[in-house]
């Protein structure tokens, strides 16, 4: 295959505002303070918000905040890239909603994603296959693409992607795709969240098991109950298994060229990253591998920088992100 294009015909960078949590939260930009700071710092063109955490009343989209994104959008030169969306199938306690609930929960979303721009949504495997196919007339008539979220710990053979590939397969619809998270395709787990483990007083003997699990070989899902199982042994604190399983669920290791068996179905793409180390490179996520075979596959949609070190640090999101852009585009430089 010939990749002498330029990778921005391949592909275009972005962001999520989900990179930023630790600055909303904080008070330290609004919606559209961190909007403007993404088109000054130049994280574009691409821009992905997450639809409860910056639509106020969402999934109901007023036509004042629709107008007023759109104007957004034109002043700083961006480009809506995509909407996560809830699903929330266990809203009511001690039940779980059928397919047809689920799509009636996913309805307004989409709605909402079309009346913002947005030409695709992220879903979430929660909701099954079932729902989205219930949806996929609407999607089609507005012209807005859905996908669930492939994060770790799911594998491409898992049964519930398998699902969602045999609909596809069935159904041949360019409106349905999947949205790969690059946590599911880690090679270590971030020294910094090892280093704040650390710092809360976590035993080094029950960190060496956690790490040595999850970088030996076995599914993932058996590492998570294999540490559990000599955890508990070991007559570790409950509390103490609970922050150490996290692990196995937020990163997983998932060889990079697995993603070329659903290339022609991916709609977007979450870059998930955590650190940096001396060189600006990213210590646990395969970078250097990743981005060459989306080149190689010939993807075309947006990638969005996710940066989910907020998960147990206050550092900036904002500078995590100008960074991680650094990275993408120096990969990329062969490419060109």
């Amino acid at each position: 295959m010939q990749t002498t294009q330029h990778p921005r015909q391949w592909f275009k960078l972005g962001t999520t505002l989900f990179s930023f949590t630790n600055e909303y939260l904080n008070l330290e930009h609004s919606f559209e303070d961190l909007i403007a700071q993404v088109a000054v710092r130049g994280l574009g063109p691409g821009l992905e918000i997450i639809g409860f955490s910056h639509v106020r009343g969402f999934p109901q989209v007023t036509d004042r905040f629709a107008e007023r994104f759109r104007e957004l959008m034109a002043q700083y030169r961006l480009t809506p890239t995509c909407l996560s969306v809830n699903a929330d199938v266990a809203i009511r306690r001690g039940t779980s909603m059928s397919d047809e609930q689920a799509a009636a929960y996913f309805e307004p979303q989409i709605r909402a994603a079309a009346k913002l721009g947005f030409p695709v949504v992220r879903t979430q495997l929660a909701a099954g296959p079932g729902a989205l196919e219930r949806l996929l007339p609407l999607a089609e008539k507005l012209q807005v693409k859905m996908g669930p979220e492939l994060h770790a710990p799911w594998t491409l053979e898992a049964p519930a992607i398998v699902a969602y590939r045999e609909l596809y397969e069935r159904v041949k619809s360019p409106f349905l795709g999947f949205i790969p998270d690059f946590g599911a395709s880690a090679k270590a787990l971030p020294p910094s969240y090892l280093d704040y483990l650390r710092e809360a007083g976590m035993p080094e003997d029950l960190l060496a098991l956690a790490v040595g699990l999850w970088t030996g070989p076995g599914e993932t899902q058996w590492k998570r109950d294999e540490f559990a199982r000599r955890a508990s042994a070991l007559r570790a604190e409950p509390s103490v298994v609970s922050a150490l399983s996290v692990m196995f669920s937020i990163l997983s290791p998932q060889n990079a060229r697995v993603w070329l068996e659903i290339m022609p179905q991916i709609i977007h793409v979450h870059c998930k990253f955590y650190d940096f180390d001396a060189a600006g490179n990213e210590p646990c996520i395969p970078y250097e591998e990743l981005l060459p075979v989306f080149v190689e596959g010939g993807y075309r949609g947006y990638m969005s920088s996710e940066w989910e070190g907020h998960m147990y640090s206050q550092g900036s999101g904002l500078e995590a992100v100008e960074r991680h852009h650094a990275l993408c585009k120096r990969i990329l430089i062969p490419y060109q």
